[in-house]
């Protein structure tokens, strides 16, 4: 998968993709991911990128003619355009896992007080939040958005098994996890996962699942089949 992402603060996402297992996948060239700074499509000596809103109003709004020049350039045949803005559709497992599947995605990172709408309604296929916060630009929208559809890439998980019993997955949220030693400060570890039993560990996993899905997120289980 080809991944191109436009922001103004190209180096926020230079560690981030450079650590772990985004790493370990560009490594291994199951991603390959570029960062482009915007302001290398401006034409004016300042590298302007954005100007004063029409019908006033406070901040500023990208402009259409970097983001266009830079899309176009960018893009290919059939490749999926995205824009990170707090009113897009909300980031689910579900919605990470099918961009999963595209060849190509072109992030779009905004800033200031939004883009301009013609970008918006011209050279964008999909416009995506990460949650009903605004956060000071989308690059670190754009970062939780790849971290979330890499897992979902053949081998870029050391464990493929994990993807199904993880939060949100199965619309459950995850069970209880514990490591050794058995017996810490007096706390001690659920008996069933003591005896090899995976049947009977099976079960508690689910009833744990369901409790605290109950509790925390009930409303996915409406959701679940």
């Amino acid at each position: 998968m080809r991944i191109d992402v436009l922001t103004l603060f190209p180096a926020m996402l230079d560690g981030f993709l450079s650590e772990s297992m985004l790493g370990r996948a560009r490594e291994a060239k199951l991603l390959e991911i570029a960062v482009h700074n915007l302001r290398d499509w401006s034409t004016d000596k300042h590298r302007t990128t954005d100007d004063r809103p029409f019908g006033g109003g406070a901040g500023m709004v990208l402009k259409c003619e970097p983001v266009f020049a830079a899309i176009e350039q960018l893009q290919t045949s059939g490749c999926r355009r995205i824009y990170l803005t707090p009113d897009g559709t909300p980031l689910t497992s579900a919605l990470a896992e099918e961009l999963s599947r595209q060849r190509h995605l072109v992030f779009l990172s905004g800033h200031y007080e939004g883009i301009d709408q013609r970008i918006r309604d011209t050279i964008i296929d999909q416009e995506v939040s990460i949650g009903d916060y605004v956060l000071t630009n989308g690059t670190l929208a754009a970062a939780v958005v790849i971290d979330a559809l890499a897992r979902f890439i053949p081998g870029v998980l050391g464990e493929e098994k994990s993807l199904t019993s993880e939060s949100f997955t199965s619309n459950l949220l995850d069970f209880p996890n514990y490591t050794r030693p058995a017996v810490y400060r007096g706390m001690s570890v659920p008996e069933v996962l003591l005896q090899g039993n995976h049947g009977e560990i099976e079960k508690w996993r689910h009833a744990q699942q369901l409790e605290k899905t109950r509790k925390v997120r009930p409303d996915l289980l409406k959701k679940k089949p």
